[in-house]
């Protein structure tokens, strides 16, 4: 059977599905497509011309480079196809958006026909997604004397291609769709375990709202009430898109609710507009800017005050809200972006300034982030090229100094990383371009990066980058049929782009699976670096680090660069002692719960970097508190340290590094081996004083300082779903921690989960010392609930084998993973046993593995969202309850929650954490 047969029994498999032919991306069917499209008796050439036309992925696909060249043949007469003018082929390359496109109207505009070049040379004009060798192209004519060479570069250094766009509606018409009560998270748009087909944008659309077609026919309902309106998609007394970044949640909204990208390029959408009574999660809110969206903070309910200025509570301590003004379903609001205020019948709701920056609205107009960067470099090579000073076109970085006021330390980092600024000593609220260190990508996020980086045509990493790595931990557990189609291809296409990939196409080196925050943990070998991340906990012991949606990961690979506004800061310092007992996972929800009682239930951490003066914790540990703060829905989190703990954080990183040369995982330009001598460069400079470790100025200004008082934790603290409560907002937060004696000793526990980012080596450790207690406690180990262990990397098992310890897991474990024979589907039952998992996210993705519906979870992860790590029954809700190690491990074994004084025996004479604030001056 021939590849286009094999494309049209898929089409009919798809037809039975309610799904449209999917979009094609290879060479090889669109080559044959073309053969018949020239025949003109071909019984498929009025499909093939239909799929040739309106069918075909833009951008560097290999189909798109097929395409580009069939049209440049029909504009040059070498090819006739009467349904296909040469205007007409010209119009096509236009919607291409680089790679192949840009090279044919380049081979034309600067070619010997002068009618042709010059129809050309208006369609490169409306380009932005030019890469170097493009403009080299045009340089050298212009150097030549091409007249059509400088008629284009004149035309970028006036920014043509954005300033002739249309402009941004002054009114626009939404109707209201309440999406869900409290916070919402992106698994409701895109669920976790649909991560396999968000590169197929019209068939993953399919899960938005986790499957729940009864609300996908209201949605489509009150757009065929309203169809001269935009939908407004809302999180009603709660956050929108908490959890992740999560682009094909943003794509599935825009899929349903937003404006077609082009006719000529199919299910791809933009500028959906998204809003939340708290706003919206503020690396969401990044992806929504990527489409050119609209993110709303609502606050249309409100917390009430007393006449001293206090939060009055209810008789559980809950803040009574108000309600301002109502945004139930159906409701027609108007937004002016010219005023920018909502507004209800003509009634001014609120002030929605915020939504609507200068930068923003560029979004907006571009129809995304990704026009406007790369306009900009486009602008700034044709006024260089001209001897010309930048027109100013865009709006200009907002630059904010404020005299006599100090740095904290993400202030620090974007000064020496900011790009095209004035000089000038930048304060948060500046907007910044700034050039990123190190990029990581995941592996169900890692496809619609690399389509992204097709459809911007980049085609290798930009040499910015010091390191960028891609991840095979979210698809770890199972090595199904989804797994085997896509994670290879997704392998290929990145270390190809450059980047070091956690398996190897040829071979090489063994497949490795480990959890990408952690591999980025040990890369970043710069305290004064920029990270970007395909993941929500991309969240460093060393530099600042930003989660972000899979298209400005492509983006920060492309350009090296990020552009975005420097934060506020909270700054969270330590007091008292830990006791003996107690867990550094205790102090991390411990912050996030006095910081809450400290501020009357506001939580001061959202959107803001939270500045952490840890000082004597090194690298491991001191990642366990940054990751947890994406639950504290913070943008992002930077561990201030001394200089001795840095060096020992270096020190370990230059030998995980140097495990991963030695397995053969670096490439030819000696990416890792760069890192390993940069970050020898900064011990040098920290021993010899010539650098110290970064620290904030003693002066510098911060939204609230928050103080821990680490004499208050007197027993271990656990993150609870709440899953019961009756006011459904308040519902699947992480803002619930209670002490373990609140479940009196009582409470069921169904199944056990340590893994995922938020445990280290330590925690492997304490894992096989309790184990060795409970056998010398009680004269055997006897689980009575399953429990599931995952160590987050390869390195973790290796070093646990040279220690001992692994072994001692073995002991106790019913299945142990194997490498050689990894498993085929995903555990639907549990045994009452220990499983020692592959190296990977496991139970915390839920996109693979899952507990049994209903059970009770007890688990270090990080999700505690309805249906992430288990979901419900007709009976009874699942709950992941989230904690430290020794509280999930004794949970297990007893198969409930245990007293105080259950938990201090299992932990007799095991060291926990050796945290003691520093005593040392953390400022500058």
């Amino acid at each position: 059977m021939s590849i286009y047969k094999d494309y049209l029994k898929q089409i009919e498999e798809r037809k039975e599905k309610g799904l449209h032919p999917q979009p094609i991306d290879g060479a090889e069917l669109l080559s044959k497509i073309i053969e018949q499209i020239k025949d003109l008796d071909n019984e498929y050439r009025e499909d093939s011309l239909d799929f040739f036309i309106y069918n075909v992925l833009p951008g560097t696909t290999s189909a798109a480079g097929v395409k580009a060249k069939f049209l440049k043949e029909i504009i040059l007469g070498e090819s006739v196809v009467k349904e296909i003018t040469p205007a007409f082929a010209l119009e096509q390359l236009s919607h291409m958006k680089g790679g192949p496109s840009v090279a044919v109207l380049l081979d034309v505009a600067l070619g010997s026909d002068v009618a042709l070049a010059k129809q050309a040379a208006e369609v490169l004009k409306t380009q932005v997604f030019l890469y170097e060798a493009d403009t080299t192209r045009l340089e050298e004519a212009l150097n030549n004397g091409s007249e059509i060479a400088k008629d284009i570069i004149e035309s970028y250094a006036k920014a043509e291609f954005f300033t002739k766009l249309p402009e941004i509606e002054e009114e626009i018409q939404v109707v209201t769709y309440i999406a869900g009560v409290g916070d919402i998270s992106t698994d409701l748009l895109s669920p976790g375990g649909d991560a396999h087909s968000r590169s197929d944008r019209e068939l993953h659309g399919q899960c938005m709202f986790e499957h729940n077609k009864d609300m996908q026919n209201e949605l489509l309902a009150l757009k065929k009430q309203h169809p001269d309106k935009r939908v407004m998609l809302i999180a009603e007394k709660g956050t929108m898109g908490v959890g992740s970044s999560r682009m094909s949640g943003v794509n599935n909204v825009a899929l349903w609710t937003g404006v077609p990208f082009s006719k000529y390029v199919p299910f791809i959408n933009f500028a959906p507009v998204i809003a939340g009574t708290n706003g919206i999660a503020p690396i969401f809110l990044t992806t929504v800017g990527v489409t050119g969206g609209i993110g709303l903070d609502l606050k249309n309910w409100v917390k009430q005050k007393d006449a001293d200025g206090n939060t009055i509570v209810d008789a559980d301590g809950e803040p009574n809200l108000k309600q301002m003004y109502s945004v139930a379903t159906g409701t027609v609001l108007t937004i002016n972006t010219k005023e920018k205020k909502l507004y209800h019948d003509k009634v001014e709701l609120k002030d929605i300034s915020a939504a609507f920056t200068p930068q923003k609205m560029e979004f907006m107009k571009a129809g995304g982030s990704y026009a406007v960067v790369f306009g900009k470099k486009l602008q700034t090579f044709a006024s260089k090229v001209l001897g010309i000073d930048v027109v100013p076109v865009y709006a200009p970085s907002k630059e904010i100094t404020i005299e006599g006021q100090g740095l904290t330390a993400v202030e620090k980092i974007f000064n020496k990383n900011a790009v095209g600024t004035s000089g000038a000593t930048l304060h948060a609220g500046s907007y910044v371009r700034a050039e990123v260190n190190i990029v990581g990508s995941q592996d169900t996020t890692g496809l619609m990066t690399s389509q992204e980086l097709e459809m911007m045509a980049a085609t290798v990493i930009s040499p910015i980058v010091d390191g960028a790595y891609q991840s095979g931990c979210h698809t770890a557990s199972v090595w199904d049929d989804k797994s085997k189609a896509n994670i290879p291809r997704l392998m290929s296409f990145m270390n190809d782009f450059g980047l070091i990939t956690g398996r190897d196409p040829k071979g090489k080196y063994f497949p490795m699976t480990d959890v990408i925050h952690k591999v980025l943990n040990d890369i970043t070998v710069g305290d004064w670096d920029i990270i970007i991340g395909g993941d929500s906990h991309t969240r460093m012991s060393k530099g600042v680090a930003f989660g972000a949606d899979s298209g400005t990961v492509a983006l920060a690979l492309a350009t090296g660069e990020a552009s975005m506004p420097i934060p506020e800061s909270v700054k969270v310092t330590f007091k008292g002692q830990m006791k003996s007992y107690m867990d550094f996972r205790d102090v991390v929800h411990a912050t996030q719960s006095q910081m809450l009682k400290q501020f009357g239930g506001e939580n001061v951490f959202q959107g803001r970097v939270i500045e952490v003066h840890i000082g004597t914790l090194t690298a491991d540990e001191a990642f366990t508190f940054t990751d947890w703060t994406a639950e504290m829905k913070a943008k992002a989190s930077i561990c201030i340290s001394e200089d001795e703990t840095l060096i020992e954080s270096l020190e370990i990183a230059k030998g995980r590094i140097q495990i991963m040369i030695d397995k053969g995982m670096d490439n030819a330009k000696g990416v890792l081996k760069g890192l390993v001598n940069k970050a020898e460069t900064r011990i040098t400079e920290l021993k010899t004083g010539i650098k110290p470790s970064l620290r904030p100025d003693a002066n510098a200004k911060y939204h609230a300082e928050v103080v821990i008082d680490l004499d208050e934790i007197a027993e271990p603290m656990i993150a609870d779903p709440d899953v019961n409560n009756d006011d459904v907002s308040k519902r699947y937060t992480h803002d619930n921690i209670r002490p373990l004696s609140y479940y009196g000793g009582v409470k069921k526990v169904d199944l056990g989960f340590v893994g995922s980012c938020m445990v280290h080596k330590g925690d492997m450790k304490i894992l096989a010392q309790m184990l060795k207690n409970v056998e010398a406690q009680k004269g055997k180990v006897e689980f009575k609930a399953p429990l599931v262990v995952a160590p987050p990397t390869y390195n973790i098992v290796d070093e646990l084998k040279a220690e001992g310890d692994w072994d001692v897991l073995v002991k106790y474990s019913g299945f142990e993973f194997d490498d050689n024979a990894p498993k085929g589907l995903a555990r639907t039952k549990y045994e009452n046993m220990l499983y020692l998992e592959r190296p990977g996210c496991n139970l915390c993705m839920g996109n693979q593995e899952k507990a049994e519906p209903g059970d009770t979870v007890m688990a270090t992860s990080t999700r505690l969202f309805q249906g992430r790590v288990v979901k419900d029954t007709g009976e009874k809700k699942g709950e992941s309850l989230l904690s430290s190690t020794p509280v999930v491990v004794l949970s297990t074994i007893l198969g409930r929650t245990p007293t105080m004084a259950e938990y201090e025996a299992a932990v007799d004479g095991i060291v926990l954490t050796k945290f003691k604030p520093s005593t040392k001056q953390l400022v500058k």
